[in-house]
């Protein structure tokens, strides 16, 4: 990871940042600035995270640098000169979080429903303080293709896949399985499962939702007679499902890719564009939805009869009334 010295001088430098996602140590006194931009410049729009400002107690969320302040939290010695504290910002689902190294809950947030694409990060200090960064660099979050060791295919993106929709830059696109499944059928526009293993993530995959820094994508799994949608959580090397009041992990699942679409909230009825997601036992379909919960957003199955959507959490498979369904365009 590079590490980068910033003056006592409030000009930026940008980096590159397109995964949804910056993680950095900082150490400083105070006044560790960030900008979230979608060029490498100090042109408008523009969001700024000042973390430990206002002599190291408090930290906010500027947009535009203007006032008042979008957001604002009470940070009393946030920062320290002679040790690195590391943070994460995230933007995703028109919301910008801001959160401590292996915290998954924010403590700043502001909900934008025009957030821009964010492309770059610019770093600062200033106010009395110099600073040394630590951050990684903007490179894709998927594990290597090679790393499946089942049969290769050629595998074709039909046209109009748009990932950004999702609020996530696009995966790289890399030789993998490519296979159909009888049930359920997609249509033309609701993109395809391609089968993986061991937390690979095929290209194109859909980005369903985060714990802590790590991307979550829609996946599903075979659990006894069911076919479960669930989220695959690339560094467990495993896709997570629901299934009888458990978190059932699965080395063997399959994940959606190359799908148009994107989350609205759930009103009591099913939308006509739902994207099926799988089926239980008895054949009633099952849908793909998510929940924001306890600082993640986790993908699950929407159950209809059960009138619920389930997600995998802490070992639990938890049901909730209020959830967000997975459509197509």
């Amino acid at each position: 990871m590079p590490t980068i010295n910033t003056a006592d001088k409030l000009q930026y430098q940008f980096f590159p940042a397109t995964n949804g996602i910056f993680s950095f140590k900082i150490r400083a006194p105070n006044d560790a600035h960030l900008a979230l931009t979608s060029q490498p410049t100090e042109n408008l729009p523009m969001y700024e995270v000042f973390i430990g400002g206002w002599g190291n107690t408090k930290s906010v969320i500027r947009r535009n640098r203007q006032q008042p302040e979008v957001a604002e939290a009470q940070t009393p010695k946030i920062l320290n000169a002679n040790e690195y504290r590391g943070f994460w910002i995230r933007w995703y689902d028109q919301t910008i979080t801001v959160g401590r190294e292996g915290e998954s809950t924010a403590f700043m947030s502001f909900r934008d429903p025009q957030l821009f694409p964010i492309s770059y990060v610019g770093l600062c200090t200033g106010w009395g303080a110099t600073g040394s960064w630590i951050f990684e660099e903007c490179a894709p979050s998927a594990p290597s293709m090679t790393a499946y060791s089942a049969p290769q295919m050629s595998y074709n993106s039909p046209p109009g896949f748009n990932p950004a929709a999702m609020g996530y830059a696009p995966q790289p696109v890399q030789p993998t399985v490519a296979a159909t499944v009888a049930y359920p059928t997609l249509n033309q526009g609701q993109g395809n499962w391609v089968p993986a293993a061991n937390g690979v993530i095929p290209p194109n995959a859909v980005s369903g939702g985060m714990d802590g820094n790590d991307q979550l994508y829609v996946a599903r799994a075979r659990h006894g007679s069911d076919l479960v949608p669930g989220k695959l959580h690339p560094t467990h090397g495993c896709c997570y499902v629901p299934y009888g009041g458990e978190e059932h992990p699965h080395k063997e699942y399959e994940v959606l890719c190359n799908s148009y679409g994107n989350w609205v909230p759930y009103s009591g009825n099913i939308p006509q564009n739902a994207v099926p997601g799988g089926s239980a036992g008895n054949g009633e379909p099952l849908y793909i939805g998510r929940v924001h919960h306890n600082g993640t957003i986790t993908v699950g199955k929407f159950h209809p009869s059960h009138g619920n959507c389930f997600i995998p959490y802490a070992g639990k498979e938890m049901a909730f009334k209020d959830f967000e369904i997975y459509v197509s365009q």
